[in-house]
């Protein structure tokens, strides 16, 4: 017997529920299918408990500068890995009860416990069961890249999900990437007391940004003690003595790096492996990645991919900013596309990176005449006075129409104080709306006027 459903959902990522309510406000009836848990990647493997742990890790930090505020704190700073966890779990049990209430009590949705697969173009198989519907939405996610080094399957190995039931301290944490993932918890663990030791194939750390992006993120880890080896080549794994060692040829340093734990972070891949697109007719790419639209519908009719699955933006709010393109375009009549959005994201060590729009080397390729203002962290106030000054601000902009290109702020709050730049470039507004504008004293976002005003010409 086949269950017939207006709509199906598969996946409970950032997309998946909010769609789902407005699908049932609509008054259709969906059938909402996850095999494991509410949230997705983000809530549970993700954004809120590694952001969870970089908190309790960023206390231990200041902690330990406490006499350089005046503080006096009698004995060693020590971290309990437990507690750190148990908090972490909290945070994320919270986020996951609430979800999960959310959606159990949308009117006219029936909730599916089981792995999804399509058996043809409106037609999914779950637990046995044949379910159909016009409407398709896949928001399956994805999930940690493994490579097929040599020897990595010998070793234990720890990926982002994993390091989530982590409730000790490494005595030395190798993580192979530097990019993202991996310089998050490298930091977030030498600041617990781990020695780590970072292995990056690449010349230099995050190499999507520009050189003294990098440069300055690889002396913000330096000073903290976290050992960098780049240029790896060659990488392989193998068990010695309890630990593990492993093997690269690297410009600098000895051949072999040997660890108690190691954290593979070198990328992501989408959960389609065993999604049926074939039986569906559902186009991917090399990667598998489901390839879709501007509106972010496949290749069959009534089928339509969220989130990271599609290659789109690998991003929490990325995924968010789908569900609503989707609901806009379904049931608004409000046209919206994928490439209406300007690419933002952080990395989220401390100082955070905060980033929007092109990089500068991204606007020098276009050809365009651009101008570009570069300020030290040394410079902001707000900076000064809490003893946190490492890292710049630099924002691009279009010499002719005077449109901001694009902006990486590397420093305190940047994170935050990139979404005064961003909102100028939703509005299409120049960047003499920011230069102009009275900021409030004393913040970090004060010095983006005078950034602006202190503009040159790049070659």
């Amino acid at each position: 017997m086949v269950q017939r459903f207006d709509s199906i959902i598969i996946g409970s990522g950032q997309a998946g529920p909010p769609l789902a309510a407005r699908l049932t406000g609509a008054g259709m009836s969906v059938a909402f299918i996850e095999r494991e848990h509410f949230g997705g990647t983000c809530v549970n493997d993700g954004c809120t408990p590694t952001k969870a742990l970089v908190a309790s890790a960023q206390a231990a930090f200041v902690a330990r500068r406490h006499a350089d505020f005046g503080v006096t704190i009698g004995g060693p700073i020590g971290v309990d890995m437990r507690a750190v966890k148990a908090r972490k779990d909290a945070i994320v049990a919270a986020s996951v009860e609430g979800l999960t209430n959310w959606v159990r009590k949308m009117p006219g949705l029936r909730l599916y416990w089981g792995h999804a697969r399509f058996t043809g173009p409106r037609r999914i198989e779950v637990n046995g069961e044949q379910l159909e519907a016009e409407r398709i939405f896949v928001n399956v996610g994805g999930r940690a890249l493994v490579p097929d080094w040599p020897g990595l399957a010998s070793v234990p190995y720890l990926t982002n999900t994993s390091m989530m039931q982590v409730d000790f301290l490494p005595e030395h944490l190798i993580v192979v990437g530097g990019s993202y993932v991996g310089l998050e918890f490298a930091q977030m663990y030498r600041r617990f007391g781990a020695q780590v030791t970072v292995v990056e194939q690449g010349s230099r750390l995050i190499a999507r940004e520009d050189e003294d992006v990098s440069e300055a993120i690889q002396d913000i880890l330096a000073r903290e003690g976290v050992e960098l080896r780049l240029n790896a080549r060659c990488i392989d794994a193998s068990p010695r003595d309890g630990g593990i060692v492993v093997s690269a040829d690297c410009a600098e340093g000895p051949p072999q790096i040997p660890g108690t734990h190691l954290l593979v972070a070198v990328g992501r891949r989408p959960n389609t492996d065993d999604l049926g697109l074939n039986a569906a007719g559902i186009e991917a790419d090399e990667r598998g990645f489901i390839k879709v639209d501007d509106q972010l519908r496949t290749n069959v009719p009534g089928v339509w991919a969220l989130g990271d699955v599609n290659g789109r933006g690998a991003f929490t709010h990325t995924s968010w900013n789908d569900y609503e393109i989707v609901a806009a375009n379904l049931l608004d009549g409000d046209p919206r596309r994928v490439t209406d959005r300007i690419a933002a994201y952080a990395l989220f060590i401390d100082p955070p990176l905060g980033r929007g729009g092109l990089s500068e080397r991204e606007a020098r390729a276009s050809g365009r005449p651009i101008l570009a203002g570069k300020m030290p962290m040394t410079r902001v106030g707000r900076a000064r006075e809490r003893s946190e000054t490492l890292g710049f601000m630099k924002v691009i902009v279009d010499a002719q129409s005077k449109a901001i290109l694009g902006a990486a702020l590397l420093g305190v709050s940047g994170d935050e104080a990139v979404h005064s730049i961003l909102d100028v470039m939703y509005a299409k507004a120049p960047y003499t709306v920011i230069s102009r504008a009275v900021h409030i004293h004393p913040t970090v976002t004060e010095l983006i006027p005078t950034l602006l005003q202190s503009l040159k010409p790049v070659d």
